[in-house]
């Protein structure tokens, strides 16, 4: 396996607590330590939005400029990866005649297009204590963690995902018209079907990747027990009828929709589609919903659902992925502490890791960077 990339310099300007900041790295995991409030939780943000999509706090670009600034924000970051270091800059800035700001992302000094580039040099994914309550919260959450997921191996998906969702209001938006015009909905509907079966595949490819390998992995000594994941609903059982060719696939999805038409109006939105699809999670072991686990077998779950698609990611991409850890460990016992740090290591990529105690982290030793984050400053802890 190649080396794995990791983020050797991160400044901050303007973002979030942050006026100005430079930090630099070596692989190792990194550890940030302070109270709450301090800005730890924001360093994580600045590092996932070296990822498509709005960040970990799902924050809108104009939402974390330092607010005493001027509105504008800036994220530096140097990618090494063996002899290579890529630079990327991405924020916020003021046009040339101050009257509006507009989003920049820079690779090696030139303008990139689309986020979408970024996954060629890191893959990012991240765990937060918002998402402890993902099992027993509603599917649309548990849908966009598994987008998050497939993001990670197949750069396209988010864009398809924002453009489904896009196509999707329209047709909602035009079924709600008195006399809809017939051949803008047979257009998006067109758009709908070829999208929404893409994103389906997409999603059923890698849940089937990951369950294969939550069972691979499924071992009694295991301190994170093991996953069983499904992803069902109305449009899973609409690709599980059809084994002809995805255009087949399409057109049938297509009819569906047309033929709906008169009930999606009374409904006031489309039902048909991915957009109702939900990942169902079991608890291998016990054989049971992880709804119904303990809240410490949610975390644990959780986590050991995280750490097996950053294998994955590693076995499909040859490359590690940077792992973003807000407050992992404040509710894990030391066994399950000195296993997670033990599969951070193996695995390889670099970890990023948040906590109030230090003492949590003591086992990592120099294994790991240390730094204390104390109200917009950052220094190492030697």
């Amino acid at each position: 396996m190649a080396e794995a990339p990791y983020i050797s310099r991160l400044s901050l300007t303007g973002f979030r607590n942050y006026n100005q900041l430079s930090l630099t790295f070596d692989a190792r995991p990194v550890v940030l330590t302070g109270a709450n409030g301090a800005g730890k939780t924001n360093l994580l943000e600045a590092v996932s939005f070296l990822s498509p999509g709005r960040g970990l706090r799902r924050a809108a670009q104009d939402q974390v400029a330092r607010v005493s600034g001027d509105g504008q924000w800036a994220v530096s970051t140097d990618i090494t990866e063996g002899d290579e270091v890529t630079r990327i800059g991405i924020g916020l800035q003021s046009t040339p005649n101050g009257t509006e700001r507009s989003k920049r992302l820079r690779i090696n000094q030139a303008n990139a297009n689309s986020s979408d580039a970024l996954l060629e040099y890191l893959r990012i994914l991240w765990l937060t204590p918002a998402m402890d309550g993902l099992f027993t919260g509603p599917a649309g959450d548990r849908r966009r963690f598994l987008d998050r997921l497939v993001l990670a191996g197949d750069p396209g998906h988010g864009r398809r995902v924002s453009a489904y969702e896009k196509a999707l209001t329209g047709r909602n938006r035009l079924l709600d018209a008195p006399q809809p015009d017939a051949s803008w909905l047979d257009g998006l509907e067109i758009q709908i079907a070829e999208l929404g079966v893409a994103i389906g595949f997409a999603r059923q490819q890698l849940v089937e990747q990951l369950d294969a390998r939550l069972a691979a992995d499924q071992r009694p000594s295991n301190a994170f027990p093991s996953a069983m994941l499904t992803l069902a609903g109305p449009f899973e059982e609409l690709l599980a009828q059809q084994n002809g060719p995805a255009l087949e696939v399409e057109e049938n999805f297509c009819g569906l929709l047309r033929s709906n038409r008169r009930r999606d109006a009374a409904a006031g939105r489309t039902l048909d589609g991915p957009q109702r699809s939900d990942l169902l999670v079991r608890h291998r072991e016990k054989d049971m919903p992880a709804a119904l686990a303990s809240t410490g077998e949610q975390k644990a779950l959780l986590i050991g659902l995280v750490l097996a698609h950053a294998k994955l990611v590693s076995e499909i991409d040859g490359r590690s992925p940077v792992l973003l850890l807000d407050e992992i460990a404040a509710h894990l016992d030391p066994g399950r502490r000195a296993a997670l740090f033990e599969a951070l290591l193996t695995l390889g990529g670099q970890a990023w890791m948040t906590g109030t105690d230090p003492i949590l982290f003591e086992a990592l030793g120099d294994r790991a960077q240390h730094f204390r984050v104390d109200q917009g400053s950052v220094s190492p802890v030697v």
